[in-house]
């Protein structure tokens, strides 16, 4: 296994709306934590797109991006993903071709295969086209074509986007983008922040599967991990209140704004309740630097990824950013 101390650290951001606060808090909010996570040497900053959902303000996720990278120096900024099926695949190629006509060498194209939200959404998103299985796979190669350098009597050009070559990520909760990200050569991105249940057999498939291509030599795994920290295990529990709660809301279907943290929350809930959200949150990393250390290596030597990419819904900003900071400290003491 490699060292934990040669394991990338990135971010994926939520940008939640907070109880209280506004949507404008909330951008200022990730601004200010890219740049935060820039200077403790994260390797990328990746912001995810949902629709229609009050505690969530990340939709518009190109434009995001635009607002991260130009208010950060030299961290990738990216989405954790573009969810292909609400777009087409030309609209994607030249918004992130001009995000890297301006941000050269500091872009990422993450994409995902659900809508990122509902069905009453998807439809206001693209009308009444029906989504196959083939559409995914169909639309990843038709966005490779068009950010790679136009061919000899090629009618479709993405302009700006052509010849960027802006790096494409599969991102995946199931096997089924894990088989096309070794088929196509491509880094994979594993949300086990919120769906665990398949985590390693996804990467078994991953790898095993994995056909070098002119893009990448050998497998890439990202593995993404809910992470609280603070400097006691009971704070950290407190703390990642706020998490259990927003979980709670997305199996009970009543979401809401990210809520301030609770004194011992679980044992109020109910124990199918609590079984639930641990279910959720199984691959979860809570605690202080010793027990944050031992989860991260214990998820390092189950999954061998190449790097973490850390969620961390802590409401209070400035104890999430101290959490990332306890979160850097375990990487680099080990």
């Amino acid at each position: 296994m490699k060292p934990l101390h040669d394991i990338a650290l990135s971010m994926l951001d939520l940008v939640a709306v907070r109880e209280g606060g506004t949507v404008g808090d909330a951008l200022k909010i990730a601004l200010h934590t890219a740049q935060h996570v820039e200077s403790l040497g994260f390797k990328r900053y990746w912001v995810a797109e949902h629709h229609n959902m009050a505690g969530i303000a990340s939709s518009a996720t190109a434009v995001l991006v635009g607002h991260l990278a130009g208010g950060t120096k030299t961290i990738r900024v990216g989405s954790g993903g573009i969810m292909l099926p609400n777009h087409a695949p030309l609209v994607v190629a030249e918004a992130f071709g001009t995000l890297a006509e301006l941000y050269p060498n500091r872009i990422d194209l993450g994409l995902g295969r659900a809508p990122g939200t509902d069905q009453a959404t998807m439809r206001a998103l693209r009308r009444d086209r029906v989504e196959t299985e083939g559409d995914f796979p169909r639309d990843v190669a038709e966005l490779q074509h068009l950010l790679s350098a136009p061919q000899a009597g090629q009618r479709l050009i993405a302009m700006p986007g052509a010849g960027t070559n802006v790096p494409i990520w599969l991102l995946g909760s199931s096997l089924f983008s894990a088989k096309l990200a070794a088929e196509r050569g491509l880094p994979y991105a594993f949300a086990s922040h919120f769906a665990p249940r398949l985590l390693l057999q996804a990467l078994d498939v991953y790898r095993s599967n994995f056909r070098p291509s002119e893009t990448l030599a050998k497998p890439y795994v990202v593995v993404g991990l809910q992470l609280i920290a603070a400097p006691t295990d009971d704070e950290a529990q407190y703390l990642a209140s706020s998490t259990y709660q927003r979980v709670l809301g997305i199996l009970t279907g009543d979401r809401r704004k990210l809520l301030p943290p609770v004194e011992n929350y679980m044992a109020q809930r109910h124990l199918q309740e609590r079984t639930a959200i641990a279910d959720f949150l199984a691959c979860a990393v809570v605690g202080g630097i010793d027990t944050v250390k031992a989860g991260l290596t214990a998820m390092a030597e189950a999954t061998q990824a190449d790097e973490f990419m850390l969620v961390c819904d802590v409401f209070d900003p400035a104890l999430r950013l101290r959490s990332l900071d306890i979160a850097a400290t375990a990487i680099k003491s080990d």
